[in-house]
């Protein structure tokens, strides 16, 4: 499913999938989805660019049938090039990558586009804004990390606030998402969504409690704190 610019850009949930019970995942994506998630975020991670090993392109294959919406897939690998085209293949709707994922970032953002995704660019809690100023105009999503990549319900990093609202003013009136990811909470989030995002991955926030139900409330929940 493509991504198209909204111009009221209403805020989108991403709950991640680390989050849920990988012994059901399609169950999980589909309950997400009907308790009124946004996208599904899947976040890939090679036990190299970060301390932990997730899943790879079969997955994100096997998990397309039950995926009515957007498929938005995060790179934590490197090197990311070498995958692109198997994650393409797998269906995904966005493929963001690290900055620091490879030599040439420009120029995967465009492969990323020319195998038809829309290509996003993550930046790590130490990473700065600058990174992306010469790239904007081949990115379609800006990823903000609220914590250290890896790993799940982590301590959300405050001072990457500041960093959004930079990020918001450099996208300018560009059709870019703002995206964050990490220690996303009702508690957080509206800090988040005054700077400007308006894309937001929960993972832990989201699955707690297990049952659909509990999903459900817990979106509307982040939703209804931003206002």
């Amino acid at each position: 499913m493509p991504v198209t610019f909204d111009p009221s850009r209403p805020l989108k949930i991403s709950p991640s999938i680390l989050s849920a019970d990988f012994a059901r995942l399609g169950e999980e994506v589909r309950a997400i989805e009907e308790q009124g998630c946004d996208w599904v975020h899947v976040d890939v991670m090679d036990g190299h660019y970060v301390p932990n090993i997730t899943i790879g392109p079969d997955v994100v294959a096997a998990l397309r049938p039950h995926c009515q919406t957007v498929m938005d897939v995060h790179l934590m690998i490197s090197p990311a090039d070498p995958y692109l085209e198997a994650f393409a293949n797998a269906g995904s709707d966005i493929i963001t990558v690290h900055a620091e994922a490879g030599a040439h970032l420009d120029r995967s953002l465009q492969y990323i586009r020319s195998l038809g995704c829309k290509a996003g660019v993550a930046l790590n809690p130490s990473t700065p804004e600058s990174t992306i100023q010469y790239v904007l105009d081949k990115v379609d999503l800006v990823l903000v990390m609220t914590v250290n990549p890896g790993f799940g319900g982590q301590k959300f990093i405050e001072s990457q606030v500041q960093k959004m609202a930079n990020i918001r003013k450099m996208i300018g009136d560009r059709p870019i998402w703002l995206e964050i990811d990490g220690g996303v909470t009702p508690d957080t989030a509206p800090a988040c969504r005054a700077a400007g995002v308006d894309a937001m991955v929960a993972g832990s926030a989201v699955f707690k409690g297990g049952t659909p139900e509990h999903y459900g409330r817990n979106i509307a929940a982040i939703k209804a704190a931003c206002g």
